[in-house]
């Protein structure tokens, strides 16, 4: 790490959920009735869909509403211009699973630990940055999840930086048919029910921010339909259990908004490491743009063949 702002960390913030919190995450992206396991409390396989980790850096301890854009402000990086949070949206996202999350952290504390990996200037267009944000028990060290994710902040560049490395592209394979295609309807609330995680950006509640930013309107969270793919991926590929999914990333491609259909499509690949095969995916909003490019997953496959939900 070199350049302005790498290696920044940021303070510790303690972070904590109830299961109240993961039965709503898990409504919010799609689980459905056959998946008892993610949505009822009392089930005797009761787990935190893996992907949850992902919303704790906004929710943190609060079960209240959030400025959203006060709390994106509140620690600026040295060294680089402070940048406004009301003109942002996702870049990527990769996470790792290392351990899975107690369905609720009562009793226990745990802390989100989040370096700046780099701070990357695109001329006109805007800036980039890069943080590793870790999901970790304070008590003994261990790190739960790990999350590599970048936030690109519209047309906030120009200011001198580097330009960032070139990312690495998984695209599917060539010429060969998808193993599975699963697909999510979302309708003009799904925004403002994913919210309620503790992702309160008011880009995807109302439609003035993002007709200030050219996307026309309100948005989905980049995360939601990032959220969408991997429950289709755990559900097609993986028989639903959080167990058989280790990595999973991709890439915000285009904006969605409330009512798309998103179908993604997903191959084997059938490169294995250590168990883990590695599984692409594209998801495209339905006779629209690809939404989620760079679709990469580290899974325990349980079906065999051509499967599609």
């Amino acid at each position: 790490m070199s350049g302005p702002g790498a290696g920044f960390e940021y303070p510790p913030k303690e972070v904590s959920w109830l299961k109240r919190d993961v039965l709503l995450f898990a409504n919010s992206i799609g689980c459905t009735a056959d998946e008892l396991h993610f949505l009822f409390e009392l089930h005797p396989d009761f787990a935190v869909f893996p992907t949850y980790p992902i919303i704790l850096p906004f929710k943190t301890t609060s079960q209240e509403v959030i400025d959203f854009y006060a709390s994106q402000a509140e620690t600026p990086i040295p060294g680089v211009p402070k940048f406004d949070s009301r003109r942002v949206v996702d870049g990527q996202r990769l996470m790792t699973f290392h351990k899975p999350l107690p369905p609720t952290s009562e009793g226990r504390k745990f802390e989100l630990r989040t370096k700046v990996i780099g701070v990357y200037d695109k001329g006109k267009a805007g800036s980039v940055v890069e943080n590793q944000s870790d999901i970790v028990d304070k008590e003994t060290g261990e790190v739960y999840a790990s999350a590599v994710g970048s936030a690109f902040f519209v047309g906030q560049g120009n200011w001198g930086g580097p330009k960032g490395p070139a990312t690495q592209n998984f695209p599917p394979p060539e010429g060969k048919k998808a193993d599975a295609v699963v697909s999510h309807q979302t309708t003009a609330e799904s925004a403002l029910l994913y919210r309620l995680n503790g992702d309160y950006n008011p880009l995807h509640a109302t439609p003035e921010p993002g007709q200030k930013m050219g996307f026309g309107g309100a948005i989905m969270h980049g995360l939601s339909s990032w959220n969408f793919a991997c429950h289709g991926l755990l559900k097609a590929i993986g028989g639903s259990d959080p167990k058989n999914i280790r990595e999973f990333q991709a890439r915000f491609a285009s904006p969605v908004k409330p009512g798309d259909k998103l179908v993604t499509e997903i191959w084997r690949t059938g490169e294995v490491k250590d168990g883990w095969e590695e599984i692409r995916f594209v998801t495209k909003v339905e006779g629209g743009k690809v939404c989620l490019s760079n679709g990469r997953a580290l899974m325990k496959p349980v079906t065999k063949g051509q499967s599609k939900l």
